[in-house]
């Protein structure tokens, strides 16, 4: 079965990166940063020899992948598979405001349980089950072919926890930059779960820019 190789793409900066605050799937544009972000991605991205492209449906995917569309001269394909963990009814809100307005739920959410979700939301295995389905059709219906895939960081945290064999608890422990280029390889479209990185957070084309703001999750255990 011939390899498909996947061109893994977090969408660009936004406001609400710099602010910290859960994303999920609601609808958040590009900030300047993220657009410049998205035009230089577009220009490393400009080489490569790629025959699809497909994002999350979400705007800052979509404002990210543009510049890449033109450079390859390809159309954008959206999907609601590509779409970050949903947080249900925290999204929206900084670590602060939901120790306020949810405390139970953010005391839960602090133990990185594969089973949990925040309240209306979706847990890291239901999340993780609906990453791997998106991957495997993607490969099954691009056998051989390169792809690129502009999404969001929960879902780069799925392929790498995959990848090395991490499993679903625990804070996220990979490096995955806004507009950072990755590429990973899928030997076989019926076990997506069979993952090879080949390059991981590469932000060569980001180098001179400001430092971006960094989702470490386990700064928050350091709190407690």
């Amino acid at each position: 079965m011939p390899t498909t190789e996947l061109i893994l793409i977090r969408h660009g900066e936004t406001d609400w990166n710099r602010e910290l605050r859960f994303q999920g799937h609601i609808d958040v544009p590009l900030n300047d940063m993220g657009h410049e972000q998205a035009r230089r991605l577009g220009l490393r991205l400009a080489g490569e020899s790629v025959q699809y492209l497909v994002c999350s449906d979400l705007m800052r995917a979509q404002q990210t992948a543009a510049p890449a569309a033109q450079q390859l001269e390809l159309a954008i394909a959206t999907t609601v598979t590509l779409r970050e963990q949903n947080f249900g009814v925290v999204e929206g809100m900084r670590a602060e405001e939901i120790q306020t307005l949810h405390p139970r739920a953010w005391e839960d959410w602090l133990q990185f349980r594969e089973d949990h979700a925040m309240p209306e939301g979706e847990s890291p295995r239901q999340f993780h089950g609906r990453i791997m389905d998106a991957l495997g059709s993607i490969a099954t219906a691009h056998s051989g072919r390169s792809v690129l895939v502009v999404t969001h960081g929960g879902v780069l945290d799925m392929v790498w926890r995959t990848a090395r064999g991490l499993g679903l608890n625990g804070p996220r422990q990979s490096e995955i930059p806004n507009a950072g280029f990755n590429r990973i390889r899928l030997a076989d479209a019926s076990a997506p779960d069979r993952i090879e990185i080949v390059d991981w957070a590469d932000t060569r084309h980001l180098a001179d820019l400001p430092a971006q703001p960094t989702y470490d999750q386990r700064r928050h255990l350091k709190k407690k």
